[in-house]
């Protein structure tokens, strides 16, 4: 210890030697700041300075635009198109297991790629230290989403309803009076025994309706009943046609409240490839974006199927799902010689509206696709369709993850 202690004084007492090391600590100091601030700051291009090529960047964001446009408008067309085609009907087995295997896309998508993001964006160090370093914010956005979803869902689905419930008995009514009317008209005040078959004949009407549909509601509280129903025309219509008037008003706004959630990701990872000046970035978001925007826009489609809109509101929404990642990659080209994705105002907005997308989302395919489809009686009493359907769930959501190793 002796020796160090006498090397001491050495070296901080002569003023030649302490300049020569303050100088190299200021260096040091320097170059290390630099480095710091630019890979918490810069960009992520600048990272990889040997994969920016501008040219090559934009031939590859035209392609993006294409391949995308194409695959989202295949995904979301069919099962509309496919309303008259019986293996593509929303109520056949071919239709439920694509659709678990897209809803374990759009689970994914929420938990694996989005929610990572948003907490990455939200927790970036060019953020202010206090208060976005200090609580989860990413987290508890995307929380707070998923409860509005469900107030929103529940009480858009309780209008739905009973709008629906109101115009169903108005038509009931009505039917009664054309009925009454028709049975009234016809009868001769000379013919009495004519006006009690008439009478009878209209309440056996009634008691054989009102048997029937007795009758119905056991057979669709049984598997036995669900199989009967399926191989007879006439029950095979009353039980899907009555089942979609039931749950009409909740198709309805699963399908606004999940094209709501798939957009506003899809708009924000548009930009973000648009401004993006890498091929080596936009390669496997080319890629990843056209396998989850066509399973995405299957099960967006099928809501829409399922709520039976009319064409031209069903075009519309199909519509404004395909064209969004394109416009959003058309507006990062647009914006990618001012936009600074690496400023703070960037990364707050970016990061809150991803949370809120993969709150939408996990809450959409895990209560409105998954559990809706999974826990009804239709897949109870089949245990071949249950096989396919898990074995498509876990299938869609393991290789929408996997696609996270290179975008």
């Amino acid at each position: 210890m002796s020796f160090i202690e006498d090397l001491v004084p050495f070296f901080f007492m002569d003023p030649k030697i302490r300049e020569k090391t303050g100088a190299f600590s200021d260096t040091v100091m320097l170059k290390l700041y630099q480095s710091v601030s630019n890979t918490t700051c810069g960009s992520a291009d600048e990272e990889i300075e040997g994969c920016r090529d501008s040219s090559a960047a934009l031939t590859l964001k035209i392609v993006a635009i294409s391949a995308i446009l194409i695959a989202s408008t295949c995904g979301v067309g069919i099962p509309l198109v496919g309303k008259k085609h019986r293996f593509l009907r929303t109520d056949s087995n071919l239709f439920l297991a694509v659709k678990a295997f897209a809803a374990g896309v759009i689970l994914s998508t929420g938990f694996v790629h989005i929610l990572p993001g948003a907490t990455s964006s939200l927790t970036n160090p060019c953020l202010p230290k206090s208060p976005w370093l200090k609580f989860p914010f990413a987290g508890f956005i995307a929380m707070m989403a998923a409860l509005t979803t469900l107030v929103v869902d529940f009480v858009g689905t309780q209008y739905y309803e009973r709008k629906q419930e109101k115009q169903s008995q108005k038509d009931q009514i009505d039917s009664a009076d054309l009925v009454s009317e028709s049975a009234i008209v016809p009868v001769e005040p000379k013919a009495g025994n004519e006006e009690d078959g008439g009478a009878i004949h209209i309440v056996g009407m009634h008691a054989h309706a009102a048997h029937h549909s007795h009758s119905h509601s056991q057979e669709q509280g049984a598997c036995q009943g669900n199989v009967r129903e399926h191989s007879h025309g006439h029950s095979h219509s009353h039980s899907f046609g009555g089942g979609n008037e039931e749950g009409g008003g909740r198709h309805v706004v699963v399908s606004q409240v999940l094209e709501l959630g798939i957009v506003s990701h899809s708009l924000i990872i548009g930009i973000a490839l648009g401004v993006s000046e890498s091929p080596c970035t936009i390669r496997p978001l080319l890629v990843a974006l056209s396998f989850h925007q066509f399973f995405e826009g299957f099960a967006l489609g099928g809501c829409i199927s399922q709520a039976q809109f009319n064409s031209l509101r069903s075009t519309i929404m199909a519509t404004f799902f395909a064209v969004t990642t394109p416009l959003g990659i058309a507006i990062g080209i647009l914006a990618s010689s001012s936009y600074n994705p690496h400023s703070p105002r960037a990364l707050v907005v970016e990061g809150s509206l991803n949370s809120i997308s993969a709150g939408i989302l996990i809450y959409m395919a895990l209560v409105d696709l998954i559990a809706a489809d999974f826990l009804s009686k239709r897949m109870s009493c089949n245990t071949r369709l249950q096989i396919v359907s898990y074995f498509a769930l876990f299938l869609g959501a393991g290789l929408m993850s996997l696609l996270a190793i290179w975008a």
